[in-house]
């Protein structure tokens, strides 16, 4: 009997033992290897997870995964947006076009005041001109009077035309003709007057019509270089794309600045060379105006033709 309990517990007890090796050579083999990697990043997260209660508690959705930007990757942001910052930030193309404007701005203003100062002090030398001459009544005494002048005055010129044509045409009965031939010299004469005090008026006109697209262009290829960097760094936000089209815009900006008062100059200047003109013209008509009545005077009393005894005292 005792043999047979004896019996009874060794097989029990090799029972049990089999099965607890059994179950213990299970749970190794359901458990995966875990790589040192892994093992390694473990280790490093421990003191992220003590730092923030999010990882230690094991929300992950509440902590982002933050992936590294590669050091060559990263744009350089100018931190100088001043206009001298972003002139020497901008392209060299961009920098041309900004100096070539300013350059056309400084001709403009130079023009301004070199040509104003000649435009206006013609105009109240023409004024004076014209009234000294609107109180004689013959070309002799006009001749007189344009002694005082200036001998480079378009008055004494046009005056001396009037005397050499009557001296052309001496002996001459055909009045008619000769205040046609007298009226087309001083006719050239006014012309010429008018286009050499419009001389650099072009300019203005040039610098006007075609510094905004100068400053165009050179606003396109800013922006272009602007999306060129943003495929290059492969990233979107505003503040590094944004530096680039600003100096790209200041570009439009010179244009402008270099545009506007030559546009503004250039009007203001076609409408005093205008006045200047017709001044020159009034002129011309008094003159005119006085040979033909030594003329009606002359062929009226039947003396000779005006021309055999008028000199013209102009020095």
């Amino acid at each position: 009997m005792k043999t047979a309990r004896n019996k009874m517990k060794e097989a029990t007890s090799l029972l049990m033992s089999l099965m607890l090796v059994a179950g213990l050579s299970g749970n190794a083999m359901a458990a995966p290897a875990t790589p040192a990697g892994q093992a390694v990043t473990s280790a490093a997260a421990q003191p992220a997870a003590a730092d923030n209660p999010a990882l230690a508690s094991g929300d992950a959705t509440s902590a982002p995964v933050m992936q590294p930007v590669p050091a060559e990757a990263t744009p350089v942001i100018p931190t100088d947006l001043s206009v001298m910052g972003m002139y020497h930030h901008a392209d060299v193309v961009v920098k041309t076009v900004m100096i070539g404007l300013l350059l056309a701005s400084v001709v403009t203003w130079a023009l301004l005041f070199s040509k104003g100062a000649e435009v206006f002090t013609g105009k109240r030398r023409m004024r004076r001109e014209f009234d000294a001459l609107s109180s004689v009544r013959t070309l002799d005494e006009a001749a007189e009077q344009a002694e005082s002048f200036a001998a480079s005055s378009i008055s004494a010129q046009m005056i001396r035309d009037a005397q050499n044509e009557l001296e052309l045409s001496a002996g001459s009965t055909d009045n008619n003709g000769i205040k046609e031939r007298t009226g087309f010299r001083l006719e050239r004469r006014v012309s010429a007057a008018g286009r050499y005090m419009g001389r650099g008026n072009g300019i203005l006109a040039t610098i006007g019509a075609i510094s905004p697209f100068v400053g165009l262009f050179g606003t396109v290829w800013g922006i272009m270089n602007s999306f060129i960097g943003i495929a290059q760094t492969q990233t979107t936000n505003l503040a590094v794309v944004a530096p680039g089209i600003a100096e790209a815009l200041l570009a439009t900006a010179v244009g402008l600045i270099a545009a506007i008062p030559a546009v503004v100059i250039y009007n203001i200047f076609a409408r005093t060379i205008t006045s200047y003109r017709h001044q020159v013209g009034d002129v011309a008509a008094q003159i005119i105006l006085l040979q033909g009545r030594d003329l009606d005077l002359a062929a009226s009393e039947g003396d000779a033709p005006r021309g055999q005894t008028g000199q013209l005292r102009v020095g």
